[in-house]
């Protein structure tokens, strides 16, 4: 079993920059893909970034290619998701997951483990 608990949310204006955290508790973080997700108000959550166990594999959703980086640090047992060129588009609620799946997973159903969420603002 794992926990997990983000960091790391905020205000920041377009074109700026975050980098989320993640912290995770429990021995085994190392045997589980890590994924980055997001709700914004009056929409569905939302896929945004993910890491296979061993930080081998990524995958991202089209609107964060080249702007969003995800991370993993093992040995911390931590995840990071650093944020470029934000846009207003990218204020939401920013959750982390975590799944045994084996790759780094776009679908939500396969995260059995989530934080709490941090938000992060966009302001234009």
């Amino acid at each position: 079993q794992v926990q997990l608990v983000e960091s790391g949310g905020g205000l920041v204006q377009a074109g700026g920059s975050l980098r989320l955290s993640c912290a995770a508790s429990g021995r085994t973080f190392s045997a589980y893909d890590m994924g980055w997700f997001r709700q914004a108000p009056g929409k569905e959550r939302e896929f945004v970034a993910a890491i296979s166990w061993s930080g081998g594999n990524t995958n991202y959703a089209d609107s964060v290619k080249g702007r969003f980086t995800i991370s993993r640090d093992n040995a911390k047992k931590t995840v990071h998701l650093q944020m470029n060129s934000l846009k207003p588009d990218d204020t939401a609620v920013y959750y982390c997951a975590a799944s045994n799946v084996g790759y780094a997973a776009t679908e939500e159903y396969v995260y059995g483990y989530w934080g709490q969420g941090t938000q992060v603002t966009v302001s234009s």
